[in-house]
C-alpha cells in the first residue's frame, strides 16, 4: 500500500540521489543520431548507442540489414535508458 511515510521515503531517497549527482534523467536527442548528436543545441560525441561509429546509414550495411530480415526476421531488442 502506498502510504504517506513511503512516499517520503522514496522523495528522501531521490533527493540523495539528486544531491550525489546519481538520478538520471533522459534526454532528447534534437537531431539525427549517430557519432555526433545534438542536446541542448550542443553538437556532443555519442558512444552509447549502436551506431557511433556512423555506420547505421552505410549503404553496405543497410542492404545487409535488409537481406537478413528478410532471410531471419528481426525483433528489437534495446535498453530504453540508452
Amino acid at each position: 500500500m502506498y502510504t504517506p511515510q513511503l512516499k517520503n521515503n522514496i522523495d528522501t531517497e531521490l533527493d540523495s540521489l539528486r544531491t550525489a549527482g546519481k538520478y538520471k534523467t533522459e534526454r532528447e536527442l534534437t537531431g539525427p543520431q549517430g557519432p555526433e548528436v545534438e542536446l541542448n543545441g550542443k553538437k556532443v560525441l555519442m558512444f552509447a548507442s549502436n551506431n557511433y561509429l556512423g555506420l547505421a546509414h552505410h549503404p553496405e550495411v543497410v542492404a545487409a540489414a535488409n537481406q537478413a530480415s528478410d532471410t531471419h526476421g528481426y525483433g528489437l531488442s534495446s535498453v530504453r535508458f540508452i
